[in-house]
């Protein structure tokens, strides 16, 4: 349900003074009711919102729905499509509208923001060579230059970013959980623009984010805290994410500030800027704008589900940097959760699975509701 209209749009207030901080504002949502009724405009002209972000999960929720997906089903019906391209048509549709009304950001900014992302099916990130066809796909169906195709941070996602930014497609990467992982991203980002450079491609063309998880790390770091039960266990509760989140960035001011960037750089690259993602607030305990308020840093962006950023509108604290200052805290706070007996290099890996599998449990829930719509309109999707 849309809750920001035009009528209650968003404060400009913790909206603004975010921005002017350098972070840029994404909405982690998308539908056609959104588009058509035109709230996502609205959002963009009051609410500070510069970029868009989709995932299979979204799609579900919208499309699942069917609300204002009656008669491109019945289209899609009429013409004998399978439910995959149904699917695609419906998803690439609403992301190629999305990216029109994000346009004069897009124009305003240099390609920076103003960006809509689209995800490949997500049974395909164990499969490399399947990601960098569906990415090329995407790419051509949206047919938008401020379309952004997300691809997953798992090894065989690895080397379909670099051969996808290669090819002169900007690239969402996103599920990055662990700092290992996020060094990998960089340097798969690093790789594809020497290969776009080695093509002759304009590299200023070319852009990137790197998505990385921040709720779910509590999520799970914080149930294993709770069974220890310790004081200091108890302690540690809500401040794991955020360390990670804080040394994530810490690796990206290393990276894009040595001699291997410098010298993309000089050839007009673009950062690849870290993302904050998956800001929902999953504890009730915890301040609705924690992973907001806590990630402030220049040029990074966060996508915010809709109930975040209206919480960030209305009480938001924004109070400056609130990233750089914090690793020698972010370091000890992972280190004492080693030392309790939490392995953080199991979290990140079962977060990375769960996230994939997610994921896929969304698209099939989306290809079941699609085929049952199409299948009431008298035609067997298959």
């Amino acid at each position: 349900m849309i809750t920001v209209t035009e009528s209650t749009a968003p404060s400009a207030g913790p909206l603004e003074r975010l921005s002017a901080e350098g972070v840029s504002i994404w909405l982690d949502d998308l539908s056609r009711r959104r588009i058509e009724s035109g709230n996502l405009a609205e959002l963009v002209r009051t609410g500070h919102v510069v970029g868009v972000t989709t995932n299979p999960s979204i799609f579900q929720a919208a499309i699942g729905s069917g609300e204002g997906y009656e008669e491109q089903l019945a289209d899609l019906a009429a013409r004998r499509v399978t439910v995959d391209e149904a699917v695609r048509m419906m998803t690439t549709a609403d992301v190629r509208a999305a990216a029109d009304v994000l346009r004069p950001v897009y124009d305003a900014t240099g390609g920076r923001d103003g960006r809509v992302s689209i995800e490949v099916d997500p049974r395909l990130a164990h499969d490399t060579r399947a990601t960098v066809a569906e990415a090329k796909q995407l790419a051509w169906l949206v047919d938008r230059p401020n379309v952004m195709v997300k691809i997953p941070a798992t090894k065989a996602g690895l080397p379909a970013i670099t051969e996808v930014i290669g090819l002169g497609i900007s690239v969402n990467v996103t599920l990055i959980f662990s700092l290992e992982r996020y060094g990998q991203v960089m340097d798969a980002y690093l790789a594809g623009l020497e290969e776009a450079a080695a093509r002759g491609l304009d590299l200023s063309t070319i852009h990137s984010v790197a998505s990385f998880f921040v709720s779910r790390v509590d999520s799970e770091i914080d149930k294993r805290l709770t069974v220890l039960g310790s004081e200091e266990a108890l302690a540690l509760k809500g401040r794991a994410a955020l360390a990670n989140a804080r040394l994530a960035y810490a690796a990206y001011e290393e990276v894009f500030s040595g001699p291997r960037w410098l010298a993309l750089a000089g050839a007009r690259a673009t950062k690849q800027r870290p993302l904050w993602a998956s800001t929902g607030v999953k504890d009730p305990a915890y301040k609705d704008t924690l992973y907001v308020d806590e990630l402030v840093a220049p040029g990074t962006v966060n996508t915010m589900p809709e109930a975040t950023l209206n919480a960030v509108a209305d009480h938001g604290v924004i109070s400056g940097d609130t990233v750089t200052g914090g690793y020698a805290q972010a370091r000890a706070d992972l280190a004492a959760v080693e030392r309790l007996g939490i392995s953080y290099d199991e979290v990140v890996r079962r977060l990375e699975d769960e996230g994939v599998a997610k994921f896929e449990a969304a698209w099939q829930e989306l290809l079941d509701a699609v085929t049952k719509s199409l299948d009431s309109k008298g035609v067997d999707a298959e």
